[in-house]
């Protein structure tokens, strides 16, 4: 019961609400973000405390060689007070050192198993609910206007690409400004015109990162869109190998999925060779510095105007550091852009309304007695009319048939029933009651689905009956098997009830699985029943099957019949026709064949004239 496939209806969410929207989402998680923070900030002080301290035990070595040299300057203006000795001052230095590098271990591993706990643990894990929570709730519309593998791809990686924002991003600003902030004062605190000097590059630095940023962000769009392309080829050939291989396209197929997969990889070989030229020239920019130190600051050193240990060498590592923060940049927009490309694709799901879904106040009703009424519904997908103002009465315990040609919206009309779909226009009531005045749950556990192709979970033959009533004891679960005619199949498989099937119900005919479908429905004991084509594609003997286990479903149930199979339409007390979503006839099997027009043709061309518009005496549907 689906519509055709259509392009993808998710909107486009603009780059500065995306970045407002992730804000949103880490303040979600501010606190766990916070202790990281200060974690973090707390590995950037032992680091400067480190620096300073080996500046200081370098210029107390030298000063020990030669007295004359001046004397070592600790951090702010801290001195070890009666410790005499050059080599006990140096032992202390060498104490705190081993200090700091034990403290920073510690915070190192303690801050990366908590950024796993709150990104991987937490994060990662409490969007893809959401968005599976939001998929669950969308229409079928939804479902047919975007592919499953894009999807799939949004909820996998693409979570994980907006997890960059925290790590990838907010962390890595967050600690370059602070970083850069330490790192400036510290080597404006040793010399305002060296610092300057070496940071004369700075300006160009960014300049080359905003334009990198604008350069790959289409090239990270194109990617995602082509990475989705790829996934849905190899789902489908997949899902179609045997198709594949009774026509020996095997080689046909590998050149489309490697024309596929080569034109992915070069959308991000564009990408790498943008990153691979970027990064470089960030570090040769940064690196101009040390060029600059060595020149500028080794003349200061030998005036004496700077030290050596606290001095160059210490603003030698804060130098090279500072320069690994900016190069840092490079990475940080990199990550922005995939960043923003997957946000946007994960928001879009989120954002995405819910079109269909029960009342604030919804109408209170018992067991549902099954009449059901169309009061002229149109349907449209778009610009497309698929149902045009069909009206009709169905009244408690009837059979109905739809018939009609492929595309005349048959399956659309059955999906309007547990409301897959709303109505464009008109209304489609049950025992009297507007359905989208009942609460949508209640509507649909009243409502038994039995569609052309039998979807089976890869669990026990019981859990798939059980599928819409777990806690059904295993006599329901028998009991709805024996009324669909799958009980005694049931019996012969290797562990009963309890076989595990494969994927889709692998193993099983399709008649078998066909049965447990409308077991599956039966279960619910729905006051209607709605079966979309149920023997198509089946064998002569496993189509009596099916129909031998509708007639037992359908006792005291209305039931709803999409199909052409004369087999269906004898069990018919009502035949609706439809031709282009019109409901163009509307009668019962005596009636319609007994009339020019779309039945008594079908009926002529699948019986050779047998049926005459008298009804058989042996076939107890016709009316």
């Amino acid at each position: 019961m689906v519509l055709k496939e259509r392009p993808s209806s998710l909107k486009q969410i603009s780059r500065s609400r995306t970045v407002r929207r992730l804000f949103g989402l880490v303040w979600n998680y501010r606190w766990g973000c916070l202790l990281l923070l200060a974690m973090q900030m707390a590995l950037l002080g032992l680091n400067l405390f480190g620096v300073a301290m080996l500046g200081v035990g370098i210029d107390e070595l030298r000063h020990a060689v030669d007295p004359a040299a001046p004397e070592p300057r600790w951090p702010m203006g801290w001195t070890p007070m009666g410790i005499a000795l050059p080599m006990h001052r140096i032992a202390v230095i060498s104490l705190a050192l081993l200090a700091v590098a034990l403290l920073r271990l510690w915070l190192g591993y303690a801050s990366g198993v908590w950024f796993g706990q709150l990104l991987q643990g937490r994060l990662v894990v409490d969007l893809r609910d959401r968005c599976y929570d939001k998929l669950q709730r969308l229409n079928f519309r939804f479902f047919d206007s975007n592919t499953s593998s894009s999807l799939i791809n949004r909820i996998g990686g693409d979570i994980q690409a907006v997890r960059l924002f925290v790590d990838g991003v907010l962390f890595q600003v967050v600690i370059l400004v602070v970083s850069v902030g330490l790192f400036l004062a510290y080597m404006l605190s040793v010399h305002v015109g060296l610092t300057l000097a070496c940071l004369s590059t700075m300006p160009l630095v960014w300049a080359v990162s905003a334009l990198f940023s604008k350069a790959v962000k289409p090239a990270y769009k194109e990617s995602s869109e082509l990475y989705d392309s790829l996934v849905e080829r190899l789902a489908e050939s997949i899902r179609g190998m045997h198709v594949i291989k009774a026509f020996a396209r095997e080689a046909a197929e590998f050149h489309r999925f490697q024309h596929a997969n080569q034109r992915l990889r070069d959308a991000q070989n564009s990408i790498f060779a943008k990153l691979s030229g970027f990064v470089p020239l960030i570090v040769l920019l940064s690196q101009a510095n040390v060029v600059v130190l060595l020149l500028y600051g080794g003349t200061l050193a030998m005036r004496g105007e700077i030290g050596i240990g606290t001095g160059l060498v210490g603003f030698a590592s804060i130098l090279g550091q500072f320069s690994g923060q900016i190069s840092g940049v490079g990475n940080i927009a990199n990550s922005m852009q995939q960043c923003l490309r997957s946000a946007e694709r994960v928001f879009e799901i989120l954002d995405e309304p819910v079109q269909i879904h029960s009342p604030d106040h919804p109408r209170a009703f018992g067991r549902l007695g099954g009449e059901v009424r169309f009061e002229k519904v149109s349907f449209s997908y778009g610009a497309e009319r698929v149902l045009e103002e069909v009206d009709f009465e169905v009244k408690k315990g009837e059979c109905v048939v739809i018939t009609g040609p492929t595309g005349s919206g048959k399956s659309t009309l059955l999906s309007l029933i547990p409301r897959f779909y709303d109505p464009g226009a008109g209304r489609v009531l049950v025992d009297g009651m507007d359905i989208q005045t009942l609460d949508l749950a209640a509507l649909r556990r009243s409502v038994g689905c039995v569609f052309q192709e039998s979807f089976l979970f890869s669990t026990s033959v019981a859990a798939n009956i059980a599928f819409g009533h777990p806690e059904a004891s295993d006599a329901q679960v028998e009991k709805a098997a024996r009324l669909a005619s799958a009980h005694a199949f049931i019996q012969q498989l290797p562990e009963g009830y309890r076989t595990v099937l494969g994927e889709a119900g692998v193993g099983l005919s399709g008649g078998q699985k066909q049965r447990l479908s409308i077991a599956r429905a039966l279960l619910l004991e729905p006051a209607i029943l709605l079966l979309d084509d149920p023997t198509a594609s089946l064998d002569a003997e496993t189509e009596e099957l099916i129909v031998d286990a509708l007639r037992g479903a359908m006792r005291e149930r209305t039931t709803f019949i999409v199909s052409q199979r004369p087999s269906l339409l004898r069990l018919a007390t009502q035949i609706l026709v439809l031709d282009r979503g019109r409901l163009v006839q509307r009668g019962t099997h005596r009636e319609l064949a007994g009339r020019e027009g779309y039945y008594r043709n079908l009926v002529e061309v699948q019986e050779g004239g047998v049926w005459d518009g008298e009804e058989r005496p042996d076939e107890g549907g016709l009316r």
